[in-house]
Parts: structure tokens; sequence; C-alpha cells
């Protein structure tokens, strides 16, 4: 699992709810967190950097919205409640609270993975990791400060604000298959405008800049149904 992958915390008391959800969230990519109460849950958003909590609201002892209001006043992850399908009085009040978003149970896990991805759109990004270090890679030197590339054969390119970014994610995790919602995490900060298609028009215009063959290309490759995954080994200097 991608250690830079966002971390969902999943509250709720019903373990063959909690579970099965955290195993889909993980296949979709994420990283998960489980806690069966208000508890558990507190410790881990103390000790944890959580991108979103998926929050049960009926659980004994401090329910859902109490520990919903917790979240917000501490300025905490973004929450999606999880309510019963008669309690409209709680999905209410719980959006008064600061929710971000509430799914009725019974649900669809697609559904929910479809809200998550747009409440983290909507989140203020993570600060970005900005490198400051000259990497090669497939004959390439990549110089961040500068965002020029230089290869071995004297070739010499100079990159837009969009390529650098989204060459340094690919430099940051070689081998890894990031899908396009990922890379548009990772570069566009999830503005609300970004799109997936922008990723796609950005890896065509790198790859004319840095394959031999940008038809064929072999360092920035196409996982089929996936994404992309930059194919060869990463050299600090």
């Amino acid at each position: 699992m991608d250690n830079t992958a966002p971390q969902i915390l999943i509250v709720d008391d019903a373990r063959d709810i909690r579970e099965p959800l955290a195993q889909y969230l993980r296949k979709q990519g994420f990283r998960t967190q489980l806690a069966a109460n208000a508890a558990e849950a507190r410790k881990i958003v103390e000790d944890s950097v959580l991108a979103l909590v998926v929050l049960d609201v009926m659980m004994p002892g401090e329910d859902g919205l109490s520990l919903c209001r917790w979240l917000v006043a501490q300025g905490g992850p973004p929450v999606i409640l999880l309510t019963a399908m008669a309690e409209e009085t709680d999905r209410i009040v719980g959006l008064e609270l600061g929710a971000d978003d509430y799914v009725v149970k019974p649900f669809n896990p697609r559904e929910l993975l479809a809200r998550i991805r747009a409440v983290l759109r909507r989140a203020p990004p993570p600060p970005m990791r900005v490198a400051s270090d000259c990497r090669r890679f497939g004959g390439w030197h990549h110089d961040p400060a500068t965002q020029e590339l230089t290869h071995a054969d004297g070739r010499h390119v100079t990159l837009t604000s969009g390529e650098g970014k989204l060459l340094a994610v690919f430099l940051d995790h070689p081998h890894i298959v990031l899908g396009r919602d990922r890379l548009l995490d990772l570069t566009a900060g999830r503005d609300a405008k970004a799109y997936d298609r922008a990723i796609d028009n950005t890896v065509s215009r790198l790859r004319r800049k840095i394959e031999d063959d940008p038809s064929a290309p072999r360092l920035i490759v196409t996982e089929w149904g996936g994404g992309y995954r930059l194919a060869v080994d990463v050299v600090p200097e």
C-alpha cells in the first residue's frame, strides 16, 4: 500500500460494516483505520494524520453526533455521517454541526466511495511536498528548482508548472500505479475545477518531451483501468 495514500478512519460499532468497508476502500487505494466507538476514534484522531472520517451516528456510549461536534471543534478532518433511513433529524443536525456529507444505511459502497472522493476534492489540500533535490531517471536529469530536464545525450527541455508537479509525483512514487483521482489530489490540490482529462492531457505533453516515442511510452506507462506508472528507477543526487 502507498504510504502517501489518503487515510480514512471508519467509526462504527458494527463489525460487519466497518471491516468489509475498510477492505473495499483499501482496494480503491485508500489506507484505513478502524474504531468501534468514540473513545477509540478520539485516540486515533490524536495520533494519526487522517484525510476523512466515516462516522456512524447511532453508537452505544458517546454517539456520532457528539464525536462529530468534537472533530469540527478540533479543526479535524472532513466527516461523512452514516445515518439510519428514518433519522432525518440526525442528518440535519449533523450537517448543522459541520459534517460534510451523509450516507443513509443500508448504503452501496460505490456511492460512499463517490461521496468520499467528492468531499476530498472540496477539502483544503494538504501541504504540497516540494522536492528540492535533483534526481535521475531513464537517462534524464531533473532539476526541480528550474523545472529543467537534461538528457545524457544532450537533449534539454523545460517543463511547465503543471508538467513539473506531475513529474515530481511520479518521481516520488516510482513503479507505483497512480490513478487519475490520486494524481489530481497530489497535483491540483483537489481544485474543484480540475478534472480527470486534465491528467491525461498533462501526461501526453510530458511524454512528448521525455519519451523517445510518445506513441509507445517506456517511462510513463499506462495501466489500463488503473492509471499511470513511472516504469524506471529514480536515483537521488
